[in-house]
């Protein structure tokens, strides 16, 4: 460890107070808040409690998803519980999970998979050191490490396979040699310069939630690989209230920068499912999504000025306007670069004011095309909710499985509507209808002209209003589904998702493709237990929409689990692409789907980026290897 690391405290910045005080700069626009709207606290999205920590081991997971005291949990009786704090599912009790899981995926509480508890870090690879670009890094004051689990920690995302070997104890072949802590853009400035004079391969991370392999270290890297954890860059510079923009630097985490943006009256409505734990910086490495895009929109249309630290020097505009006409828009460089071509250390958006007004709701439709049909004509008139999404038949059974034994199965939902109502009535079949969740956001007068067109076009598809209280718990149930995937491996099961973009005219027949050939190649790899293949959509746009797929089985019998998922998404992205697909609406391409690029883009497009890469990155510092 550095002499420096003494000096810093290992909880520097992220263990702040809710409230972090905002120092703007002297010669930037002071923050003003006496026009501010106020909102109570209960309006506002805080699905976690504490900002992530130098040490994030202390805090979230080693090889599962999100915070250490938070999973789904079989208790002595049999039952599936939810522990933890932190959410409002937390201590509950949800008899029907379990018969659930049995159902539709087969799984046995006496056939079960024990992960590893602590990895022995003797069997951490040796670090590459180089020591003169270690020396001159200190004399920054940086902090530096070589712990061991500081670089396991960084080494690695959360798909399926990096999980499933740190389960058994394992790591990558390669891993980070150095962890390195900047505290600022100069920081950054420098230890470029200094990775650039001294042949060092740089990895940024912040977050770390990728679902795509970008952290992986590449085996065949010879050179010290330096990680660059960004956390410590969590501040909101300043705030300029008139032309409503912020200035952020690149590691703070989701959460954060809503709740302290919201302090002061303020959001950017970016939403993302991981925005508990994922970066600003990661967002805009990635081009992500939010939930709410439909009022305040993706990452791209967010972004006013970005600042990006290459081997060619910092790579930005010299004014922040609104729209520019000058050229290609270097933005677009920036966006989607996953950490190809340097690090992004601040990034000035766009904000708004709280929104005034917040109401829930949910409409229950007969089947899948239906909805389907609704949420397009939404888009198309313009009146969509700040989020809409419609889960198929599957996945809303699943939404019952998950209600927590004070509310029963039937409890505020199909009792609420009358069952005999709706299935003998309306002709409902259980076997058939869905659900689509709604959030309002806005002005009170414009939500309440939202709602009255929403529904009324969903009458027109035999949709049928199901509650306030059902599209809220449709909504925050979103940062717990993640968790999911933890209890599965315990019991021998192996899921995952992916997403892609699709026009409206191919979204159904995608969903049903898609989910014919996942059974398909699951027989051919020999899964003898029920599938769970389930998709929604998430975000709708004039022209399409982004369907998201749920894919998980029991692997008991099959010699590689990992193989043989993988060999069935594969499959599953192999059918998109068929269908008029996209290999990705926002998770972003890494090492996981480089081998689709050149089947999303042309040989002169592939060609265009390696030679943006070449001129500003001619030695490989950001070597990565995401993307082509």
């Amino acid at each position: 460890m550095n002499p420096a690391t003494n000096q810093i405290s290992k909880e520097k910045a992220r263990l702040d107070t809710i409230a972090r005080h905002i120092q703007p700069k002297a010669e930037k626009p002071k923050l003003v808040t006496s026009t501010c709207i106020s909102m109570s606290n209960e309006n506002i999205v805080k699905p976690g409690i504490r900002s992530i920590p130098r040490k994030r081991e202390e805090v979230l997971k080693l090889h599962g998803w999100g915070y250490n005291d938070s999973q789904f949990k079989m208790n002595e009786k049999g039952v599936i519980t939810f522990t933890g704090s932190k959410y409002k599912l937390s201590g509950m009790v949800m008899p029907q999970l379990r018969p659930w899981m049995t159902e539709t995926i087969g799984i046995e509480v006496d056939e079960t998979s024990e992960s590893i508890k602590n990895i022995d870090l003797s069997k951490i690879p040796k670090p590459i050191v180089n020591e003169e670009f270690t020396n001159e890094l200190s004399k920054t004051g940086m902090e530096i490490s070589t712990d061991p689990m500081d670089r396991l920690v960084r080494s690695h995302g959360h798909t399926l396979e990096e999980l499933f070997l740190l389960r058994k104890g394992e790591t990558n072949k390669r891993i980070p040699d150095m962890i390195v802590f900047p505290r600022n853009h100069d920081d950054v400035v420098k230890l470029v310069a200094l990775a650039v004079r001294y042949n060092i391969c740089l990895i940024p991370i912040g977050g770390g939630t990728t679902v795509t392999l970008a952290l992986v270290c590449p085996e065949n890297e010879e050179r010290c690989i330096a990680t660059v954890d960004m956390t410590q860059m969590n501040q909101i510079l300043w705030v300029d209230e008139k032309n409503l923009l912020a200035r952020i630097e690149a590691g703070i985490i989701g959460q954060d920068l809503e709740r302290d943006l919201a302090a002061i009256g303020l959001c950017t409505g970016h939403e993302p499912d991981s925005m508990e734990f994922s970066s600003l910086g990661g967002w805009v490495a990635t081009r992500a999504s939010g939930m709410k895009k439909n009022v305040y929109g993706n990452i791209e249309d967010l972004l006013v000025h970005v600042r990006m630290v290459t081997p060619r020097g910092v790579l930005e505009k010299n004014c922040m306007v609104p729209r520019m006409s000058a050229g290609p828009d270097l933005h677009q460089f920036i966006l989607g670069s996953e950490g190809t071509l340097g690090i992004i250390t601040e990034v000035t958006l766009r904000v708004r004011p709280l929104p005034e007004c917040q109401r829930y709701g949910s409409i229950v439709f007969p089947n899948f095309a239906r909805g389907v049909e609704c949420l397009r004509e939404v888009a198309l008139n313009r009146c969509a909710p700040a989020s809409i999404r419609l889960m198929d038949n599957q996945q809303f059974r699943f939404g019952q499985a998950l209600k927590p034994e004070s509310e029963g199965i039937f409890s505020s939902f199909i009792d609420g509507m009358k069952k005999f109502y709706v299935t003998k009535i309306k002709g409902y079949d259980p076997a058939n209808m869905c659900v689509a969740t709604l959030l309002f956001e806005g002005d009170p007068t414009v939500v309440a002209q939202q709602e009255k067109a929403v529904y009324e076009i969903a009458a027109k598809y035999q949709g049928m209003p199901a509650g306030e209280d059902n599209g809220q718990r449709g909504y925050m149930l979103t940062f717990v589904i993640a968790y999911l995937r933890d209890i599965g491996f315990d019991y021998e099961v192996v899921s995952e998702s992916f997403e892609t973009s699709v026009p409206w005219d191919r979204v159904t027949d995608l969903c049903r493709n898609v989910k014919d050939r996942i059974h398909h190649e699951c027989i051919n790899q020999g899964v003898r237990y029920p599938v769970m293949s389930t998709c929604r959509v998430t975000q709708t746009y004039d022209a399409g929409a982004c369907v998201y797929f749920y894919l998980a089985f029991k692997y008991r019998g099959l010699a590689d689990p990992v193989k043989s998922y993988l060999a069935v998404e594969n499959a599953a992205r192999d059918e998109i692409l068929a269908n008029g697909g996209s290999i990705s609406h926002h998770h972003g391409v890494g090492k996981l789907r480089k081998q689709y690029m050149s089947r999303t883009v042309t040989d002169a497009a592939v060609g265009t980026i390696k030679s943006v890469k070449e001129y500003l990155d001619p030695r490989n510092i950001f070597g990565s290897g995401n993307l082509v």
